[in-house]
């Protein structure tokens, strides 16, 4: 699934009961918590950003986009149902209605946008896609104007001038580094964000809810059925048979770069809340570059960094103009 969850996450405190009187944490205990939140943002926004190196590296085994994904989604399957279970004890089922919302979000949120950035990573760089990625904050904020007739203020004018111009500056060197298919790349990584972004956009009152790990819990499950089912229908049962090596860089994408970051990021947000939790995560796309350039062997030039800090620095004014 795409990586930026974190704005579906404030949700997760109320996992957990609050007693009648709370008593109130001691200074030591209250900066241990605020460590444990900052190292869990951290080493979350790191596994999230492993997947595109893992996917760039299952290409190389002649592996195409249906059937990764699918090996992806059937091994966090398992997990994901038992998420949903662990979120769903003592609560009400699911009504109709609700498992309607899930499967919307689950097709537009985990399946569709899980699948397009796939496809866009066998034509692009781990660090352009990252970048694209990034982007989400963003294209939620045109997607409140396109729908709701929001009207964004100058700093978000400037927040989203400069985080494009850091993209725009990424993909003019792509373009010399991957050729023509860097578009079509671009692509399909921003069609995915694009897609992620509507998730984002309609799944606040449902988060608030059901509870983001509830709501996670189902909605992943679902698009995993659905990657599974797409490969039944796309693909002979022939093409399963893949590389040893295909199916423990799945595994590993499934476990650590999966499920793991989630629950990290949702116990992160928990402990110093989603604003830190999200400014912590802009070490992801530099975490992206650094492992493509030693692990994959991709380029680093001046115009890569300074589209980065662009687009690193117009997210964060995002934020900032937001609040």
């Amino acid at each position: 699934m795409p990586d930026n969850a974190l704005e579906g996450g404030a949700g997760a405190a109320s996992l957990t009961p609050v007693p009648a009187v709370a008593p109130v944490p001691s200074a030591p205990s209250r900066q241990a918590g605020a460590r444990a939140g900052l190292a869990l943002a951290a080493l979350g926004s790191i596994a999230f950003s492993g997947k595109a190196i893992i996917v760039k590296l299952a290409y190389r085994y002649g592996v195409d986009a249906v059937t990764l994904i699918m090996y992806r989604m059937l091994f966090a399957l398992p997990l994901f149902v038992a998420l949903a279970w662990w979120a769903g004890r003592g609560k009400a089922a699911l009504t109709r209605r609700d498992l309607g919302v899930c499967i919307g979000l689950g097709f537009s949120g985990y399946y569709l946008a899980s699948y397009l950035d796939f496809a866009g990573l066998q034509y692009t760089s781990a660090g352009l896609e990252r970048l694209i990625l990034y982007l989400n904050p963003t294209l939620v904020l045109l997607l409140g104007v396109v729908l709701h007739g929001q009207r964004p203020r100058p700093a978000q004018f400037a927040a989203l001038a400069l985080s494009y111009a850091g993209v725009a500056l990424v993909f003019g060197h792509e373009l010399d580094f991957a050729g023509r298919h860097a578009l079509l790349g671009a692509g399909l990584v921003f069609g995915s964000a694009l897609s992620y972004a509507v998730y984002l956009a309609f799944s606040g009152a449902e988060v608030r809810r059901l509870g983001a790990l509830r709501l996670t819990g189902w909605a992943s499950s679902i698009a995993c059925a659905f990657c599974i089912a797409q490969f039944l229908l796309l693909r002979p049962l022939a093409a399963a048979l893949v590389a040893p090596q295909v199916l423990w860089l799945s595994l590993l994408n499934a476990t650590l770069c999966t499920v793991a970051p989630v629950l990290m990021v949702m116990m992160a947000i928990e402990r110093v809340g989603a604003t830190i939790t999200a400014q912590t995560g802009a070490i992801g796309p530099v975490v992206t570059i650094l492992m493509g350039v030693v692990l994959l062997g991709e380029p680093f030039n001046g115009w890569i960094a300074a589209g980065t800090a662009c687009v690193i620095g117009g997210v964060g004014l995002l934020a900032r103009a937001r609040r």
